[in-house]
Parts: C-alpha cells; structure tokens; sequence
C-alpha cells in the first residue's frame, strides 16, 4: 500500500539547518513562567527520513532487560540528589505536624534509597486526557503561578524520578519534554499564540499561526512528503506515521512539527543529563499480526530517551533509541550494515502510543452511524488490516530472532505496535513497578472512560492488578485492587484513594509502590468530553485543565496536601524506622481503602460539578462521532488511494 501525493503540491522538507534556525527563535530559560521552553535537539539529519549512518566502533546491540541500563543508572545519582532540595521545601508546605522535614533529611539524605522515590503516571484518553493531566502537572509544578502557597503542590514534579504516559497522556508528556521540559502554562500562553491551540483537529491541521507557516494545502502536502520520504528511504509506513506527523503540528513547538526531532533527542539536552528533570516514559502493546483486540498478556514496550524495549519475559530486551530502525538480528547490528539514525521520530513515538485508528475500528460497532456506512468503514480498515496499516509498523524488528524461545514474534521481520492501553491498562505503570527502578509512591491520574458517560472506574488498576499475578510479571507487584462496582459505590471514583496501605499484607513488602489514585471527576466542569473529540475551543480547553488542577489538589484544600505529603513519606517512614506522625495516621484512615467490598451493581454514574462550574463561551466541543466517520476519509485518502 502506497501513499498517493500525485493531486498534492509537493512541500518544504525541514533541514537540520531550519529546525536550528527555528531553536534559536524560541529561546526561553528553564523555569520561566510564561514561555515556551528552549527545544530538546533536532538530530534526525534528514527530518522525518531515517538515515543510513556509520555504526560507532561499539556497535548496537540488544541488552537484556535484567537490570537498569547504564545510562539510566548513571543518570539516577544525579536526579534522585537533585529531588532533594525541592522535595524539602515541598514537605515543609505541607504541615506534617509532628515531622520535623529538615532534621529527618539531614539523618537519612546520605542514603537515597531511604528517600521518597516518586512516579507520577498519565493515563490514555485523548484530548481528555493531555488537558486533565495538564491540570495536575500544572498543579505539581512549581514553576506555576501561584502554586506554592499554602494547599498547594507545586514541586511534587520536581520531587520525581519518573513521569510516565500513553496515548493522551503521551502527548503531554511528549509536548512538554520534547519543548525541553517547559510548563503547561507555557504551552497554553495566548500571547503570540500557544502551543495548545486544539480549536482544529489534527485532521484539518494548525491555523496559520506561530511557528508554523502552511495552510491546508500545504498542511497535507507537508505529511504525505514526509511519509513518503520515509517510504522511499525503504522504511514500512502505516496510517500512524501520518497521525505522528499530524500530532507533531499540534504539540511540538517549531516550523513544521519538527521533524528532525527525536525521542532520543530528549537525551542530548544539558538540563536532561544534569537531572534536573524527570525521566519521560510513554509505552505502548505489541500486537500480534491479524489482531484487532489486544490480549491482557500482550507485551508491554516502553520509550524512554535511551532504550526501546520491554521488561516482559517474552521479549526481555532494549536496543538504543537511538538507533530503532538499524537491522538488529539475533540482538546485534551485523559487522556489515551500517546503522539507522532518526527513525525514533517523536511524533512517530507519541502516534505510536496512541494509534486511534485502531481504536476506530474497534468503536465503530458501538456508534449510531448507519448499518450502511458502519459497512463501509469495516470494509475499509478490513483492507488496510491485511497489511497491518493501522498500526504502527516498526521494521525492521529489533527483536528480529532474539529471545526466539520466549519471543513470539522473533520470526516476524517487523514489529507491530499499538494505543498503549488497548490491554486494558490505560494508567502508564507499567515502567514504574519494575522492581528495578524502586518506586515508592505513584500518583496516577486517571482520564479513562470506563463509565458509560466517559468517567474512570479504576478499571486500569484493576488491570494492572491482575497482570501483575500471571507469568508477565516478572517480579512485579501490584497492591489488591478491588472490582470496579466497589470503586462507584464506595466513591473511590470521586476522590484521591491510596491502595497498598498495609504493608505487612504484602508478599514482599517495601517493594510494592503505594499509589495514589487521582480519577478525573468533576469539580469546575464536566471534564468528559469523548475519546475520540479532536477539537475543542479555548475556553473548554482552560476549564479542563483547570478542573484537573482541582483534581489534584482536591481544590487547594491544604489538609489534602498534608495527606500527599504523608502518602509521599510512607514507604519511607518503613525504610527509616520513623515513627508515623499522628496526623499521617488520620490521613491513612481517610484515604486509604480499608479493604472494604461493595461488588453489587451501580447506579448510573452521572457526577456534577462539586465547586462552582466555570462559565463556558460557545460550543465546547465536537462530538466526536460527528468528526470521525465523515472527515476520516481525508487521512486514509493520504495514505491510501481510496
């Protein structure tokens, strides 16, 4: 299947040398308020084309995934001393009477695997989701207007090791760290335009505005070159390098998307290497060729700037990002193939790990369109299923005759990949149980839809609950998640919630993270806009994020802060043999399921708002079956000569 870009102008392909020109014109230093952040480096050499390049003399390999990589390792002796100073000035805001902050840091700071260790995880969701986890990450960042007063948590991003996301939450992640980690309130700015300007969907591309200088013409002529020069380069494309590049327009700040930049790229930056921000994961599931439904036991891949790969003990291995693309066979680059540069593109990364077509194929079923068009379109994802184009395609595959005895898909010459949360796992905690990396607290925000009104009810932990117990688990635990009935009628689905209290009922103790459940719920707005919405104006995109905010910080009520500030401390408080303060007891008994059942069957979940809704100018959003069906043609006509 070939792009057809015979009816289209042919368009500028962003050198290295624009991409510089551009860095340069958004120069912004870290930490300030109101810009957007100085770019992560471009250093694809040819834009979105993946370039044949020398190998180094220490040629890429697979490595096994029993232990953290050296990049990695090397990279969390300065991060986890550099959360220090923050987490100190965060835990004295935060009122623990009876815990005296400065004193226990000075006892145990010597030894950072005393120390709070913290991930924070973005759920899939798609535009809900990147606004409702913009919300909560503007509400972590100290760097916000206004968010280190009194009930505030600011700085709970700088106190972190890991941020992780998939689908919409990878587009968060992916548009702040790919903009050299910059805040959410930069990226919304309405002077000279914003990054998050989602008025148009990616399907009728940016207006012309800011960094970017096409229009709609251009704007399609600019993806089907770029896809098309990967095409021609030799590389297999689907349906998602389009998506990607469309993705990238949205989120990324520079001319044309930027397609010279990289996931990896992430990793060249100074302030990165320094530590001086956490380390951005997005994930993704493997799919087996000809499958639509994604299996709970489907692996799970990560991205981080240095490896692509998995901890399952299927494929149990990493290649360097930064060579994703090269023919690794039997785990090495052969001595007479050169290697691959520039195939980690990061709109490429974020489409991947949030492939909406097929998560349009599998939703057209349940939508009201006409039998006869619901034919139409199964008819048409049917012929692009039989080349897997509705995925991502990552060929050649880096796991190509590795691991042949555990590795399913070791014989397959490319590697299929998937909405990261297809598994049924939409919060992103996957990277951040690993035994390896130590996490102690999780605040995972959930922007899922499982409620028939697009409300989460922790189905995803109740996922990721239950993978932990199977043969994927690969050492992990997880803390016992009740069924999702229990979760509405008990109101675990309104409010933070902590599971994994107690400790002492765990198998291997210390080793299970407790996590702080952060569903979406609304408090200023009704923050569930569909899936599959692709637009939405200003204002409705201000009043999620804003409600976000409120979901994190339960409406800057400062006993609430207090309570993340012990949810913080609690493995610790075990690790140091400290004495858990009085105030940190009543916060466990608030927050902290009690083990409680209520399996019987709901009401229906219909929530208002709790504090005063926010005044909403003009239609909020599209309806997104309105857009889908109707406008998808546009997209698949630029991958496919309908």
């Amino acid at each position: 299947m070939r792009i057809t870009a015979a009816v289209l102008t042919s368009s500028l392909v962003a050198s290295v040398a624009s991409e510089n020109h551009a860095h340069d014109l958004y120069v912004g230093s870290l930490g300030a308020r109101g810009h957007v952040e100085r770019r992560a480096l471009p250093n694809s050499p040819n834009g979105y084309t993946p370039s044949k390049v020398n190998c180094p003399s220490d040629r890429p390999a697979v490595r096994g995934a029993g232990q953290l990589s050296e990049n990695e390792s090397s990279w969390l002796e300065r991060r986890r001393n550099a959360t220090i100073d923050p987490m100190k000035e965060l835990l004295n805001r935060m009122s623990i009477t009876g815990f005296d902050v400065n004193s226990w840091f000075n006892e145990h700071s010597s030894n950072a695997s005393a120390l709070p260790n913290i991930g924070l995880a973005v759920s899939g969701g798609g535009w809900r989701a990147l606004l409702n986890g913009a919300g909560a990450v503007e509400a972590f960042d100290s760097r916000t207007t206004n968010s280190t007063g009194a009930g505030k948590l600011g700085g709970l991003l700088q106190s972190a090791t890991y941020l992780s996301g998939l689908s919409g939450g990878s587009w968060l992640v992916g548009s702040i760290y790919v903009n050299n980690f910059t805040t959410v309130e930069a990226l919304r700015r309405e002077k000279d335009g914003s990054v998050y300007e989602f008025g148009n969907s990616v399907i009728e591309g940016p207006d012309k505005s800011g960094s970017q200088i096409l229009d709609s013409a251009g704007y399609y002529s600019n993806l089907v070159s770029a896809v098309s020069g990967k095409r021609d380069a030799g590389f297999e494309t689907s349906i998602t390098d389009i998506w990607g590049r469309g993705l990238s327009f949205q989120l990324i700040n520079a001319t044309e998307g930027g397609p010279a930049y990289t996931w990896s790229s992430i990793a060249l930056g100074e302030d990165f290497q320094n530590g001086d921000m956490p380390l951005p994961i997005v994930i993704a599931n493997g799919r087996r060729p000809g499958e639509t439904l994604i299996p709970a036991n489907a692996s799970i891949f990560e991205f981080n700037p240095w490896e692509f790969g998995t901890w399952d003990p299927t494929v149990y291995g990493f290649v360097p990002l930064q060579y994703l693309g090269s023919n690794f066979t039997n785990g090495i680059v052969p001595i007479s193939d050169q290697c691959v540069v520039g195939f980690d593109n990061a709109g490429f990364v974020m489409g991947t790990s949030s492939s909406l077509f097929n998560q349009i194929l599998l939703q057209v079923n349940s939508t009201s369109l006409p039998d006869t068009l619901k034919s139409v379109i199964d008819r048409i994802f049917s012929a692009i299923g039989k080349d897997n184009n509705d995925i991502a395609e990552y060929s050649p595959n880096p796991f190509f005759k590795y691991n042949p005895g555990t590795n399913a898909g070791s014989e397959y010459d490319t590697l299929d990949l998937v909405d990261g949360g297809e598994n049924g796992e939409n919060i992103p905690l996957h990277p951040l149980i690993q035994p390896h990396r130590n996490v102690d607290v999780i605040f995972a925000i959930d922007s899922s839809a499982d409620t028939p009104y697009a409300w989460p009810n922790a189905t995803s932990l109740v996922a990721t609950y239950e993978r932990s117990k199977g043969q994927l688990a690969n050492g992990t635990i997880f803390p016992f998640i009740p069924d999702q009935n229990t979760i509405i009628n008990l109101g675990l689905n309104t409010h933070p919630t902590f599971f994994g209290c107690n400790i002492s009922n765990m198998t291997n103790g210390l080793s299970t993270p407790l996590i702080v459940y952060l569903p979406n719920s609304p408090y200023v707005t009704l923050s569930n806009m569909t899936t599959l919405t692709l637009s939405t104006n200003n204002t409705y995109r201000d009043a999620i994020i804003l409600n976000g905010y409120n979901v994190a910080t339960r409406g800057n009520d400062t006993a609430w802060a207090t309570c993340a500030g012990c949810a913080m401390l609690s493995r610790s408080f075990e690790k140091t043999n400290t004495p858990v303060p009085e105030v940190c007891t009543s916060c466990f008994n608030q927050y902290c399921w009690n083990g409680t059942l209520d399996s019987r069957t709901p009401s229906s979940y219909e929530p208002t708002t709790s504090l005063q809704a926010v005044k909403l100018n003009g239609a909020t959003q599209l309806s997104g079956k309105s857009w889908s069906f109707a406008a998808l043609a546009s997209i698949l006509a630029l991958f496919w000569n309908l």
